[in-house]
């Protein structure tokens, strides 16, 4: 587990005092040790001892007091030697508390009162050794203190590129997610928007002639069933990419253009003449192409049998080097579909499939009557499947 995966109370509570009590230690040994070879130094007594546990010990709340803990190690140090105490490893708390304060991005107060302490430390030393100007250590001292300052804030940023990206990567899921929730109810919409138009037609169909014509009732009712069948069967298929829970490939494949021919017997059996041509050579297409296409000439002649009043349709695939163009015509009476004024989502859900594929749609009535749907979909030339129509 990284360093800044692990939860806040972990390194509240073990690291944090953890390094407190060792950087405590090396200070107080290194100090002790360190002294011995001063002997014109102030001898560690009481006081001397409890300002060097001082800063170790303020540094246990350097996670949530950055800049405060910083200023008190400073001012420790700065007591610590103007009371004439031997040198040694107390400077090793302020560095701590001078990169706590950097990574939790209070830079300014750092670098101010690091300045400050560098001044008043240079100060001290003259005081202490009246006539010596230590200007060798204390660019020593600032070189030290402009590299530890870098590195922080190298880390820092890094750190701060890390929660860029994870926050990034959050917002692309969250896209992905509303996408595919788009895709569905697109799915959704087509799917139901289809059979249920056709189950009303033949169910109207089979009221109307059950006394005059049952044989032909019977084949309406047949009609609604497999309608029906298929409904559930694709409502089964899109819900569950929601519920996720269909690890086996599907029984059945998503639609595409190979289901167009059942999908004009069906409107042709609901009473709405259709023509199926092709032009150019068939070949093979990117799934999302494909299933683009279909679901385009199904909300299409969906529109056409509720809107257009009695007409013929015309259903046209037309196939080039550059994609596929989609082109639903009909000579009805129909002027406007449902979504061209607002009244539903067809219309929409078609210019966004092909938009989504980096594609174009005309849709709109005709200037000879009736209504077109024409949508072009970019797709790469691929090799002959060798089907016509």
């Amino acid at each position: 587990m990284s360093f800044t995966s692990r939860p806040w109370h972990w390194s509240a509570t073990v690291w944090v005092p953890a390094s407190a009590a060792l950087i405590l230690v090396i200070t107080l040994i290194g100090t002790r040790f360190a002294a011995l070879g001063q002997s014109t130094a102030r001898p560690l007594d009481a006081l001397g001892v409890a300002l060097l546990v001082a800063g170790p010990v303020a540094l246990v709340a350097r996670r949530r007091f950055p800049p405060a803990v910083l200023i008190a190690t400073v001012v420790v140090v700065t007591a610590y030697l103007a009371a004439g105490f031997p040198f040694g490893p107390v400077f090793l708390a302020p560095l701590v508390a001078l990169c706590s304060a950097v990574l939790a991005g209070h830079r300014w107060v750092a670098y101010l009162t690091t300045a400050a302490a560098v001044l008043v430390l240079v100060a001290v030393h003259m005081l202490r050794n009246p006539g010596a100007l230590p200007l060798a250590g204390a660019a020593a001292w600032v070189a030290v203190l402009a590299a530890v300052i870098a590195a922080c804030e190298g880390l820092r940023a890094r750190r701060e590129r890390l929660v860029q990206a994870a926050a990034a990567q959050e917002q692309a899921a969250l896209r992905r997610r509303s996408d595919e929730r788009l895709r569905i109810a697109q799915e959704l919409h087509d799917v139901l928007g289809h059979h249920v138009s056709l189950i009303n037609v033949q169910a109207g169909v089979a009221l109307y002639l059950m006394d005059d014509d049952p044989e032909q009732a019977r084949s309406a009712l047949t009609a609604i069933k497999q309608s029906s069948r298929d409904l559930l069967r694709e409502m089964r298929a899109t819900l569950g990419v929601l519920r996720g829970v269909d690890t086996e490939p599907p029984h059945h494949p998503v639609p595409g253009i190979a289901d167009l021919d059942a999908l004009v017997a069906d409107v042709r059996s609901a009473g709405l003449p259709v023509e199926m041509r092709v032009q150019g050579d068939v070949v093979d297409l990117p799934p999302a192409v494909d299933r683009a296409a279909y679901r385009i000439v199904q909300e299409a002649l969906t529109n056409t049998r509720r809107h257009a009043g009695p007409a013929t349709a015309t259903v046209l695939l037309r196939y080039a080097a550059d994609g596929l163009t989609v082109q639903v015509e009909d000579d009805g009476s129909g002027q406007t579909w449902v979504g061209e004024d607002g009244g539903g989502n067809g219309v929409a859900g078609m210019r966004e499939r092909a938009q989504a594929l980096g594609g174009s749609s005309e849709i709109g009535p005709r200037p000879e009557g009736g209504f077109r749907v024409r949508a072009h979909l970019p797709a790469p030339a691929g090799r002959d499947t060798g089907v016509g129509r």
